[in-house]
């Protein structure tokens, strides 16, 4: 007599998923093969710009190393300012590879401030998220003879710098917000391996997730997302503009057509990119 052993299935860790499937659906560099490619390419436009006279570069805000402000200049006195945030899950990248997504801007009449961060495991996120509220009131410090940061303040970023900006949507110094392919809810990530740096608890999550902190007052917010992105990044986006429009705060929500996680921050880099449009619409240019 023979049997045959039942197959063995990993438990489920969030919403019926198991661990490998909850990491490949947060996993947005295995959905976009030429993801490397897009990096590789923003930092050789970004090192071109930053080569560009009239720039204010590696502005230090901040003791840590990583605590560097990035400010491309449009030329116009007391412009509109646009604050971006890199993604990288915490954990990667620097501004040094986007600071090519301020010519979209810069070219609609804004100023642009790139902010760099301490990454994790080097940093807890509410050590990251508090090194962002610096960044932006050390922004709005700056000396009024250098004619920056006195306009508007449009507060954006990519991927983990969304969530890094709508973590900052209830400072008094921001007008207004965009963010793009954002985390909302971090209760997926404390599940899986993207945790084994950031070490969140039930804890954090709850303290951390912009969508379980919406601010009492807010200017307004677009939440941008592709529609070629995975499933879940386009979820945490329609939810977490659901619960902000339910809280009674200003907002739209953005898909932008056949775009992937990384493709879509072209429509920021891009003179006629769509985002290049909305920020400048935000910072009050349109």
């Amino acid at each position: 007599m023979s049997f045959v052993a039942a197959e063995e299935t990993a438990p489920p860790v969030w919403r019926g998923m198991d661990r490998a499937a909850l990491d490949s659906a947060y996993d947005n560099s295995g959905a976009v093969p030429e993801s490397g490619q897009y990096l590789a390419e923003w930092s050789k436009r970004t090192a071109a710009l930053r080569a560009q006279p009239g720039h204010l570069l590696d502005l230090r805000y901040g003791p840590r190393e990583r605590n560097l402000i990035d400010i491309y200049r449009c030329g116009k006195p007391s412009a509109p300012i646009l604050v971006f945030i890199h993604g990288g899950y915490w954990q990667r990248n620097s501004k040094d590879v986007f600071g090519c997504m301020a010519q979209g801007p810069i070219a609609a009449g804004m100023d642009v401030a790139l902010v760099g961060y301490t990454l994790a495991p080097a940093a807890s996120l509410a050590e990251i998220a508090a090194e962002i509220r610096a960044a932006i009131s050390f922004i709005r410090q700056m000396p009024s003879n250098l004619g920056f940061g006195k306009g508007r303040l449009v507060i954006s970023g990519w991927s983990a710098g969304g969530h890094l900006a709508a973590s900052a949507m209830d400072m008094a110094e921001v007008d207004a917000g965009l963010t793009i392919s954002g985390i909302f809810d971090l209760e997926p990530i404390l599940f899986g391996s993207l945790n084994n740096k950031l070490g969140l608890t039930p804890e954090d999550v709850r303290q951390l997730s912009p969508q379980q902190n919406l601010p009492g007052r807010a200017g307004n917010l677009v939440v941008v997302y592709g529609t070629a992105e995975l499933p879940e990044l386009q979820r945490q986006s329609q939810d977490y503009l659901t619960a902000w429009q339910g809280c009674g705060l200003n907002g739209t929500l953005e898909p932008i057509t056949g775009a992937n996680h990384f493709s879509v921050l072209e429509q920021l880099a891009q003179p006629d990119g769509l985002l290049a449009r909305q920020v400048a619409r935000l910072g009050g240019l349109s």
